[in-house]
């Protein structure tokens, strides 16, 4: 339990939760946030054996069970009363893309299995819903607060798999219209993209030829990059938007933890 001291000193600070925090994109915006003075909130399935510093406030929250993601809200609400950034983060999409030795994730949409429906819509899109509309019954009595969806290109054109862009439309879409809805309250909604991360799966792959990292991000970059749209005073200009990570750190000088500056992939760069 949190004590009355460990309250107050909370709202003082600014409070972000990220859901999927556990690994990969979602752990390097847990960490990018942390270092950049947020009171840090990570949720996901596995965040009690994730590899996060001990000043993140872990709750173990399957995104699929909507009583679950309901008492994570409620958590941060008992102990800091407010919450004032929302990265949804969480997906499945990416788990069990090898099956029975095939490579079945970049199938065609009829060969698909069910569960990659459940991880990218479900997992995904449905959770950001469920997760923006409790985290938007705390921000708009306050009229204070930013969400922020975690999108992708593949909204835009075919990136080897029917459902993901179906998943990554629905999540700019979404960002669109609770950004309608949401205007009247002074409360932003922006689609973000990164370019390619070092996530654990990438960094892999790369040992095996896959990928070429040098024009790659840490997970961490886009954590500053969330950190410098939160503190931008002219953030509702934008709301609704899709905003390419890197193309929003070199507007704002933010650079990566290794001091190098990202290059800003276009869409026909991917």
């Amino acid at each position: 339990m949190i004590n009355d001291g460990e309250r107050r000193e909370a709202q003082t600070e600014k409070v972000a939760l990220v859901t999927g925090a556990s690994r990969g994109v979602g752990r390097g915006i847990t960490l990018g946030l942390l270092a950049a003075g947020f009171r840090v909130y990570g949720s996901g399935r596995s965040i009690e054996q994730a590899d996060l510093p001990r000043e993140i406030r872990r709750l173990r929250c399957d995104h699929l069970r909507d009583e679950e993601t309901g008492a994570v809200f409620e958590t941060i609400r008992s102990e800091c009363g407010s919450l004032d950034l929302l990265v949804n983060c969480a997906w499945g999409g990416y788990e069990n893309m090898v099956e029975g030795g095939a490579f079945t994730w970049a199938a065609p949409f009829w060969e698909q299995p069910p569960h990659r429906w459940t991880g990218m819509m479900d997992a995904g899109v449905r959770a950001a819903f469920v997760c923006s509309a409790n985290a938007a019954r705390m921000m708009t009595p306050r009229q204070s607060g930013l969400i922020i969806n975690i999108g992708f290109w593949a909204a835009q054109r075919h990136l080897g798999n029917t459902i993901y862009g179906i998943a990554k439309a629905a999540t700019d879409k979404m960002t669109s219209d609770m950004a309608v809805e949401l205007r009247p309250f002074g409360i932003p909604v922006i689609s973000l993209y990164p370019g390619l991360v070092r996530t654990e799966s990438v960094l892999a792959a790369a040992n095996s030829g896959v990928f070429d990292l040098s024009t790659s991000e840490s997970p961490e970059f886009i954590g500053r990059v969330i950190s410098a749209l939160f503190h931008d005073p002219n953030l509702m200009a934008r709301t609704g938007q899709v905003l390419v990570a890197a193309a929003v750190a070199k507007e704002f000088g933010v650079l990566d933890i290794d001091g190098t500056s990202p290059p800003v992939l276009t869409l026909g760069d991917i």
